[in-house]
């Protein structure tokens, strides 16, 4: 069992999950986003008066006015393969306000598993499918064009988040085409 609450976002309703025990968050998905709850195989029950989800509220009103709420603030407990925990752990360690590329990312899983490398589109399914967005700051997350390419919430929405962050988003480029569109 799962439970959920809705928190309302300047991007709009976001929902949020834990785990039964009501001591991990698995997930924070933005209206609309893709893969939208892919990471549980049970069904959410709204249950707002879970209190890890009265922190969590509190951490995004503090980051959605501009402040950095540290992660460690909230036990997060992401549902996916040891190669996406892997992903997601990177994705927790950019910095606000910063972004790295797929290929980066890549580097460090191909180093952290011992291989030669590692393809930049294997990280963009592991990134594409992060169950905690925003908290887990795959928004963060740009190509190695400088386009702001995938994001499951939607570009609009990855825009406004770097924005939030002082990110200078008109150094980047929209892509041209392609599953990020």
């Amino acid at each position: 069992m799962y439970y959920s609450t809705v928190y309302l976002s300047p991007l709009g309703k976001i929902t949020l999950a834990c785990d039964a025990d009501g001591k991990n968050l698995v997930g924070l998905w933005l209206e609309g986003q893709k893969h939208y709850g892919a990471s549980l195989d049970e069904p959410l029950t709204e249950n707002d008066s879970v209190q890890l989800f009265t922190a969590a509220k509190n951490w995004l009103d503090r980051y959605f006015a501009g402040a950095e709420p540290e992660l460690a603030e909230l036990p997060l407990a992401p549902r996916g393969s040891e190669f996406r925990q892997g992903v997601w752990e990177i994705l927790c360690a950019i910095p606000y306000g910063e972004v790295i590329t797929y290929g980066a990312i890549a580097k460090k899983m191909a180093a952290r598993l011992r291989k030669k490398s590692m393809s930049g589109q294997a990280v963009g399914g592991a990134v594409g499918h992060n169950p905690i967005s925003i908290i887990i700051p795959c928004h963060r997350v740009v190509g190695a064009d400088g386009s702001l390419t995938g994001y499951a919430g939607g570009l609009e929405k990855k825009i406004r988040l770097l924005e939030l962050e002082g990110v200078d988003t008109a150094r980047f480029s929209l892509p041209k085409k392609g599953t990020a569109l």
